[in-house]
């Protein structure tokens, strides 16, 4: 399947493509602060569109609806190990790692917890470096035991 990028000078970018009954298309407006609006809007009429904005946390809810969080945990099950597991972090704005790289929260030496994938504007970047810059809307994919999970939240937030 397609996806359409479109350039919304000013704005941000608007990405959609075509549902399968072809009158509408959905998509996201990333705008050029972070934030994220869900949208829908009838094929060939981009005036009539739908916008739903979207918190970094609401994104993350929405994406593991979608299945995003289902693929790392089967990687996890399928390894056998019992008690590790996954959960999704959102990056909100004005997060203490809004514009900061991943390097900076020190995730693993701090929580024993590790980034495995991070979700943006439903594109994955799986394993993301050192270098790779948090942005408001970001969905964090982090991977380890119950207590560093709830430790790897806390840090994201506050910290």
């Amino acid at each position: 399947m397609n996806i359409d990028v479109t350039p919304l000078p000013g704005i941000g970018v608007c990405k959609d493509f075509p549902l399968a009954e072809a009158r509408r298309r959905i998509g996201v407006i990333e705008h050029r602060d972070g934030t994220v609006d869900l949208v829908v809007s009838r094929a060939g009429d981009a005036e009539t569109k739908t916008s739903i904005p979207l918190s970094g946390t609401e994104i993350g809810v929405l994406a593991g609806l979608l299945g995003a969080p289902q693929v790392v945990q089967k990687k996890a099950d399928s390894l056998g190990v019992d008690d590790l597991s996954t959960r999704q972090f959102a990056i909100d704005r004005g997060s203490p790692f809004d514009g900061r790289p991943l390097r900076d929260t020190a995730m693993r030496t701090r929580t024993k917890a590790s980034v495995v994938a991070v979700v943006r504007a439903g594109e994955v970047t799986p394993s993301p470096g050192t270098d790779f810059v948090f942005v408001a809307g970001d969905l964090v994919v982090v991977v380890g035991t119950g207590k560093g999970l709830e430790a790897a939240g806390k840090l994201l937030d506050a910290g």
